[in-house]
């Protein structure tokens, strides 16, 4: 069993599609929400921080001295608090280990700009926030200018960054319990979508089954219901078309069978004739014989024609029926031929003790009718052989001529069917072989056309050996 990347059903792709959509749907919306408290909650605590600072710095400043002395620096940073440094020229006081976290561009950011400025970096796995403000002075004309003193600071994130991993897990969790609502509502929008095409499956299966008369109730104005009507509207045209159909091919059936009923009393009367003008034929003039054999020839013609028109009208009306005897196959056949002189022509191979039960008259239709087409329309020799399995007896006829043209084969067994168009005045009626098959079919068994290895038709009948089979 080969591997599919994608499932092949429709309920199972509307399903992982809607799941798909509503979780990444879901993921996303809680990913920007964190994203966004994230950012607030660092921007907030930043501001908080650096006012804070600010604020420490203000109060103290009043106190110093300019130029201030190591006192002075000593006493500001303490103010500040931990991992602070606190610089004026060549003087600097500093404690913990913010002041290895300041950066060049830190300090230079603050020197020229005479402003607060802050920086966050990584530093032994965690988050900190650098933050450098100059010292200002204020002249007794309000005018603000840097004192020279620089403060720089850093403070641990640690905390933040731990709320923040705390809003992204929530955010996770939020996207995972969509998940089990958004698959039940899958589930339910599946099932709504699916219920009418599911019904019309089971009503286009009724249709390709033979149930003409199947349709589906169209619900709604969707394009399920649209689809619905155009499946219902077919089936209209279908059943129309077919019951159409099916009364010309009655009618047809019918016809057949009333002419070839009504041809039967005159073609007896006919044939009465002919057979007495047979017996004076040979006394007439040439041309009178002449006129009388083609009048004796068309006229059996005619009345084979009718006779297989009267037998496949019964085998329509479902009025044939068999007349089952025991019989040895090979007497049966080699009876056949002999009636015809034919025996003489065809190599038959059947052994002997090949006992069934069959309707010996159908039996003959089929093989003369095998024999005789191999005889006229292939080539010598010709071979009939029989045999035998446990329940099954077949009937082998091969020609030795040209074959079936691969064209002809699934038409061989149609009604009127001749493989040589232009051949429309052969004896036969072009009705012998769709007789034989339905002879074959009313024993239980079938008849195949096809090629012989060797080149040449070859006539497989097979019947039934069982007596509860006929």
């Amino acid at each position: 069993m080969s591997w599919r990347p994608w499932p092949r059903g429709l309920r199972a792709r509307l399903l992982i599609a809607f799941v798909t959509v509503t979780v990444l749907g879901a993921a996303a919306a809680a990913w920007a929400s964190a994203g966004a408290a994230s950012n607030a909650l660092v921007v907030s605590t930043e501001d908080r921080i650096t006012e804070n600072i600010a604020g420490q710095i203000a109060a103290i400043a009043p106190t110093l001295t300019f130029p201030p002395d190591q006192a002075d620096l000593d006493r500001l940073r303490l103010a500040v608090g931990a991992d602070t440094m606190v610089r004026h020229e060549d003087l600097a006081s500093m404690a913990g280990s913010g002041p290895d976290l300041i950066t060049g561009e830190l300090r230079n950011a603050v020197r020229t700009g005479n402003r607060i400025v802050t920086q966050r970096v990584d530093a032994d796995d965690r988050p900190w926030l650098l933050v450098g403000m100059p010292v200002m002075t204020t002249s007794p004309d309000g005018t603000r200018t840097a004192s020279g003193i620089e403060v720089y600071t850093a403070r641990d994130l640690s905390d933040v960054e731990q709320e923040i991993h705390a809003l992204a897990g929530s955010a996770a969790g939020t996207a995972a319990v969509v998940l089990l609502p958004a698959t039940l509502l899958a589930l339910l929008a599946a099932r709504s979508v699916l219920r009418p095409v599911r019904t019309l499956r089971d009503t286009a299966r009724r249709l390709a089954s033979g149930d003409l008369d199947a349709r589906s109730a169209p619900r709604g104005t969707d394009e399920l219901a649209e689809l619905t009507a155009t499946v219902n509207e077919m089936a209209e045209a279908v059943q129309t078309s077919m019951a159409r159909m099916q009364r010309m091919q009655d009618d047809a059936r019918r016809f057949a069978a009333d002419v070839s009923h009504e041809l039967r009393t005159p073609l007896s009367t006919l044939t009465a004739v002919v057979e007495v003008l047979a017996t004076t034929a040979d006394g007439m003039e040439d041309d009178a014989r002449e006129s009388a054999q083609l009048a004796i020839t068309e006229t059996h013609r005619l009345v084979r024609l009718v006779e297989d028109l009267m037998a496949v009208s019964r085998f329509d009306a479902g009025t044939a029926v068999l007349h089952p005897e025991e019989v040895d196959l090979a007497v049966v056949v080699r009876d056949c031929l002999r009636a015809r002189d034919w025996l003489d022509r065809i190599d038959v191979q059947i052994p002997t003790g090949i006992r069934l039960r069959l309707d010996r008259r159908r039996l003959d239709v089929i093989v003369a009718n095998l024999a005789g087409n191999a005889l006229r329309h292939g080539a010598d020799p010709v071979r009939l052989r029989a045999w035998a399995g446990a329940d099954q007896v077949w009937i082998e006829v091969v020609d030795s001529g040209a074959g079936l043209p691969e064209q002809v084969l699934p038409q061989v067994f149609d009604r009127f069917y001749k493989a040589d168009a232009a051949r429309t005045r052969t004896p036969g009626s072009g009705l012998g072989l769709a007789i034989a098959l339905e002879n074959a079919r009313l024993h239980g068994g079938d008849l195949t056309a096809g090629n012989a290895d060797g080149g040449g038709a070859r006539f497989l009948l097979r019947l039934p050996r069982l007596e509860e089979e006929l």
